[in-house]
């Protein structure tokens, strides 16, 4: 496969090394992008963190809750970020949202099918393409999710809407403690990405994966050291990342001190976090170049 500078450059995007090295990593994995990560990772030369890609789409996710039981969540991608932030646009993100927490869809095609629930006769569809129309620039429905719980929900929103985050927890009683509780760990889901509950979670296929790339590191770093040390350097290793990505290992962000598992602990009422859902603008789309004076004037012209 030709090694392209299109490639090299997303691949750089995606893991912050070196041009070159990004070159010979899709050299040596012809061309596959997610094999020339490993293979970076594996050299020491890639993060797992920036595995994601950059975020580069406009938009805004909205999450709104119903009684404390049920939550929509939605992310809804504009062209350019003048859009995003406009109020029209930003009040119909919130329109969808709440057209999640009555929705039946199982997937996005059935969703914007729907009829809409603030106006009989329309489709969502439809309503999105009369705001697209009254707006001028394409608008995408891109995701949503609805969380339904028999003890509470809880949700934050950053930055204007850049981040959304909901969890979803079994619990005694629901009270001001617990939703304030379970709102701090939405925001702890919001800046920490954590990507499951606990190490229950996570998958063993995802265990011996970074087992290997771990032991190619650990090995490339201390070639003189024994087997016997070198698996004891890798379970350090894997240890240590599974207290990133697994929520209740993670230390609290407004109480380093305290691991999130033992700050719920705190709030009573025998809180068992069971789902977290998080969206960011743009996860992993391509944005459009585009400078300011530019959106300004198609507006204008719009």
């Amino acid at each position: 496969m030709a090694i392209t500078t299109k490639l090299i450059k997303e691949l750089r995007e995606k893991t912050g090394v070196g041009m070159m090295d990004c070159k010979k990593a899709l050299v040596e994995t012809d061309g596959d992008i997610e094999k020339a990560i490993v293979y970076l990772r594996e050299k020491g030369l890639a993060a797992a963190s920036k595995k994601a890609g950059r975020i580069a789409a406009e938009g805004a996710v909205k999450v709104v809750v119903k009684d404390d039981k049920v939550a929509g969540i939605v992310e809804v991608n504009s062209e350019t970020d003048f859009v995003a932030k406009n109020e029209d646009f930003q009040n119909f993100v919130e329109d969808v949202a709440e057209q999640v927490l009555v929705s039946d869809a199982k997937d996005l095609d059935a969703f914007l099918a729907e009829s809409w629930a603030k106006e009989a006769g329309k489709t969502v569809k439809e309503v999105l393409n009369e705001k697209i129309a009254v707006i001028g620039e394409n608008l995408n429905i891109r995701r949503f999710e609805k969380i339904v719980s028999e003890g509470c929900v809880a949700a934050y929103i950053h930055g204007n809407g850049k981040i959304g985050a909901v969890v979803e927890a079994d619990c005694n009683e629901v009270n001001d403690a617990v939703k304030t509780c379970l709102r701090n760990v939405a925001m702890q889901v919001a800046a920490m990405n954590p990507k499951y509950v606990s190490r229950e979670e996570v998958p063993s296929d995802y265990i011996e994966s970074e087992k290997e790339i771990l032991l190619h590191q650990a090995k490339t770093e201390h070639p003189e050291k024994p087997d016997n040390i070198i698996e004891k350097m890798i379970t350090g290793r894997l240890n240590k990342e599974l207290k990133e990505v697994c929520l209740l290992d993670q230390s609290y962000v407004q109480d380093p001190d305290l691991t999130v598992e033992k700050y719920i602990a705190q709030a009573g009422a025998n809180i068992k976090i069971n789902k977290i859902v998080r969206f960011e603008t743009g996860e992993g789309l391509e944005k459009k170049e585009e400078n300011f004076a530019e959106e300004i004037q198609k507006q204008l012209n719009a």
